[in-house]
């Protein structure tokens, strides 16, 4: 397996096209969500995480949550000019299904940008091969971005740096665990390590 790497340290560069999407709808959407409770259950017992999604992957093709189905899902939410965080979230992601070994064939692991203005299919199609072959990078349109970030009570924000419209964004660093009928099993933290996200797995879903 090639092995992944990316400078932790990349230098923001570049003008960026200027925010053209801050409408009542999707600020509605980008308000910082609760946070993760597994004890918080719908009628059907299960947790109010996740749900239905129309993205764009980084070859261009359209994918739901359908095209998840059938396998394990490793979901982390971020963006590709991320200098520290999402880059050690990938990381750990896997390094994970390293450690599982012919067990993650069964797990499709999945990045989910915050910044579709600058992570298009062909931003997302090289950063993703850094970290995993498999890796699948989605986006969509800020609408879209924002209806998945929601359903999986992701916070994220812009936050300007500079004149000329460089910028970060401000997200919470979770990994979700989805099972095979992509509803939600567990999440891991920041400070999680990879050999505790295999753990986990094999724990629930392996035999």
């Amino acid at each position: 397996m090639q092995r992944r790497a990316l400078l932790l340290g990349t230098a923001i560069a570049g003008a960026t096209v200027a925010a053209g999407v801050a409408g009542f709808a999707v600020s509605e959407l980008l308000k910082a969500p609760e946070p993760i409770r597994t004890s918080d259950r719908g009628a059907t017992g299960t947790p109010l995480i996740g749900g239905p999604f129309r993205l764009t992957n980084h070859m261009g093709v359209r994918m739901t949550e359908a095209d998840l189905l059938g396998r394990l899902s490793l979901l982390y939410f971020g963006f590709t000019f991320c200098p520290d965080v999402c880059p050690t979230g990938l990381q750990t992601m896997a390094d994970a299904l390293d450690i599982l070994g012919g067990a993650a064939a069964d797990v499709t692991p999945v990045f989910i940008t915050i910044d579709p203005e600058r992570d298009t299919p062909a931003a997302l199609a090289p950063f993703v091969k850094h970290f995993h072959e498999r890796l699948v990078g989605l986006t969509g349109t800020a609408e879209e971005v924002a209806q998945v970030a929601r359903s999986f009570r992701v916070y994220y924000r812009k936050a300007q740096l500079s004149a000329d419209g460089s910028y970060l964004m401000d997200h919470s660093s979770v990994i979700y665990l989805m099972d095979r009928d992509f509803r939600f099993a567990t999440h891991f933290t920041h400070e999680s390590k990879p050999d505790q996200i295999a753990a986990a797995i094999r724990q629930r879903f392996t035999s």
